[in-house]
């Protein structure tokens, strides 16, 4: 499958979710709607006792060990990093700086299902991943994120990382990728990355992979409308969390939501990275993933478009859809051309 500017891949999955799958959603999309209040704030005690966590194991555990490192004590950053072992490495490895999703306001690098996720990508591809744990919304609005993300770029320049194994990754061969509200992130990571310029020693961001990437605008979209209760990012869900990321008084047109929209100011910097783009059928923001898409081409930015008809919001972070392993081999194939 060629990576030109206008590359795109449809692939067909099953119409029906596993059972699993489907309990799992419903779970969630449960947690979500129990934890947040009216008045803008999650109700983190009770949060405490349903979102579970699993501990860093610095022995490889089925093919990938893991290890915590604190980036910013004061602002309580953090990154697991994901390290698969490879037989006869002849030379450091990709780094992927990945931040997970949760609508800014919810989840962890060591929430299990993204310990999980990552650790599929890091042995799969292979490369370290660096699972980023940023300050929270609505405790910590915009652009604390981004800000984080930055901090975690300047960590990995300063050689931080080789405290964990000397020539262990490749600072010249890095790429951003997320999900959802970590896909956000890692677009305007990769914009204030660009836009440092010469600033860095060491670290390049080779590309961007955002899988169903948050973003949105005052405008209500086709598949918004027509996906408008869909499971963990209905209309209602995502206006929530919109409103407790965004600063105040603004509005679903600010820069951090609608990218390219009415209110964007400035130009797309020059350096910004080749990027893929994950979209999935069943997925509410859908059209405004395309719409980001056909932005960067229009900015003659190289995108490589994957769609799978039938994908739920998150889709991947579930070993039992076949397609989430698809995508990461994708992603593999991303990173290898670019790396």
């Amino acid at each position: 499958m060629s990576d030109g500017a206008r590359s795109s891949a449809a692939v067909k999955s099953p119409k029906k979710q596993p059972l699993k799958v489907r309990l799992a959603v419903s779970f969630l999309s449960a947690v979500l709607d129990a934890t947040r209040r009216s008045n803008g704030t999650i109700n983190r005690r009770l949060l405490s006792f349903l979102d579970l966590r699993t501990s860093p194991n610095p022995v490889s555990h089925r093919g990938v060990r893991t290890v915590d490192l604190t980036v910013k004590p004061s602002h309580k950053l953090w990154i697991r990093l994901f390290i698969p072992d490879v037989v006869r490495r002849p030379q450091p490895l990709s780094l992927i700086v990945f931040f997970h999703g949760g609508g800014f306001a919810y989840l962890s690098p060591d929430n299990p299902a993204y310990d999980l996720a990552c650790r599929r990508i890091a042995k799969a591809i292979p490369v370290v991943v660096a699972s980023v744990n940023y300050r929270l919304a609505p405790e910590h609005t915009y652009p604390a994120p981004y800000e984080d993300g930055i901090d975690v770029l300047r960590f990995v320049d300063s050689g931080a990382i080789d405290a964990v194994g000397e020539d262990l990754v490749n600072p010249s061969s890095c790429f951003l990728a997320g999900d959802s509200a970590g896909a956000n992130i890692a677009h305007h990571v990769a914009r204030r990355w660009a836009a440092a310029g010469v600033g860095w020693k060491k670290l390049k961001v080779s590309g961007i992979v955002l899988i169903q990437p948050f973003f949105g605008g005052e405008e209500r979209t086709g598949s918004e409308i027509r996906l408008a209760r869909a499971p963990l990012v209905s209309t209602e869900r995502t206006d929530w969390l919109w409103r407790a990321f965004l600063p105040a008084g603004a509005d679903r047109d600010h820069e951090a939501a609608n990218v390219f929209g009415p209110k964007a100011t400035g130009e797309l910097e020059e350096g910004f990275p080749p990027a893929m783009v994950v979209v999935g059928g069943h997925d509410p923001l859908q059209d405004w993933q395309r719409r980001y898409c056909e932005a960067l081409r229009a900015r003659g930015r190289e995108v490589r478009l994957l769609e799978f008809p039938e994908a739920i919001h998150a889709f991947y972070v579930f070993p039992d859809i076949a397609d989430g392993d698809r995508m990461i081999q994708e992603m593999g194939s991303f990173i290898t051309s670019h790396g």
